[in-house]
């Protein structure tokens, strides 16, 4: 099909999506970059966030991606994440239990009680993109 590049979302340990589709969005730690059929090649960095992208069929979807690389050729695109997670994927009550205890660990912080203030902000991050993938229009 004319248009057409194949997107691929890998982990370590699993593959997430592997389709044909219209345009991928991701974003990258310059920004966020669009890929479309026919472009030029090129190597980021992810940072986390969403991958959004549109099926062969004009469906809008998304992935939460906790950062990685991304390589785009004219006819495929390949996103190698730390994890990743298709919005249908994701649990809703695991996301908010690990979004409240990070707001925990993070209020103790300024109670300067002992607590490694840079993973607790890291997954504070990673909780509220989830939800914010899972609580879109779920598909």
């Amino acid at each position: 099909m004319a248009g057409m590049i194949r997107l691929e979302i890998v982990t370590p340990t699993r593959s997430v999506v592997n389709e044909d589709v219209q345009i991928v969005v991701a974003p990258g730690t310059l920004g966020e970059f669009g890929v479309l059929a026919g472009h030029t090649p090129f190597l980021t960095t992810l940072k986390l966030g969403t991958v959004r992208y549109t099926d062969a069929k004009g469906t809008e979807r998304a992935v939460f991606v906790n950062g990685g690389f991304a390589e785009a050729l004219p006819d495929k695109v390949t996103v190698l994440a730390e994890s990743a997670e298709r919005r249908r994927d994701i649990d809703l009550e695991r996301a908010k239990s690990a979004l409240e205890r990070a707001q925990r660990r993070l209020a103790m912080e300024k109670k300067k009680e002992e607590v490694d203030y840079t993973r607790a902000r890291a997954a504070l991050e990673r909780a509220m993109h989830r939800l914010k993938v899972a609580s879109t229009r779920r598909q």
